[in-house]
């Protein structure tokens, strides 16, 4: 639990963490027996491995992974959850440090859109707040 390094359809545990401006804090850990095995084959119909997970995300903004599907992908959307994927293995500290960063600085317009949807989203610059002496 301390790297970010799987697959999202074979990762076993998930580390949920609420991460502001000037901290975060490990919320939970969620963790899973029935994964995937990355071989490319599906499962039989009914045989859902993803909806568990999806849910168990619920209340999340955001999901750093190396790779998630299509298929997977999609249900994660429609969840409003954002998926995005990271090209190596790294620590979550440095995942939540770059988020911190994302968050302190003009955050990109896919970031301010899920904190804007989440109910989070700061208050927009006026002109009439502006002092123009």
């Amino acid at each position: 639990m301390k790297n970010l390094n799987a697959h999202f359809g074979s990762a076993k545990r998930f580390a949920v963490y609420d991460v502001t401006r000037e901290e975060w804090q490990l919320v939970e850990a969620v963790a899973f027996d029935d994964v995937s095995d990355e071989s490319g084959t599906h499962r039989s119909e009914g045989d859902d491995r993803i909806t568990p997970k999806v849910e168990a995300l619920t209340g999340c903004h955001l999901l750093f992974c190396l790779a998630i599907g299509g298929p997977s992908a999609a249900k994660v959307i429609s969840a409003k959850i954002h998926p995005i994927k990271v090209p190596q293995p790294q620590t979550i500290q440095e995942v939540l440090l770059r988020t911190q960063t994302m968050l302190r600085k003009a955050p990109p317009p896919w970031l301010r859109k899920v904190l804007g949807q989440a109910g989070v989203a700061e208050k927009k610059p006026c002109f009439e707040d502006e002092d123009f002496k």
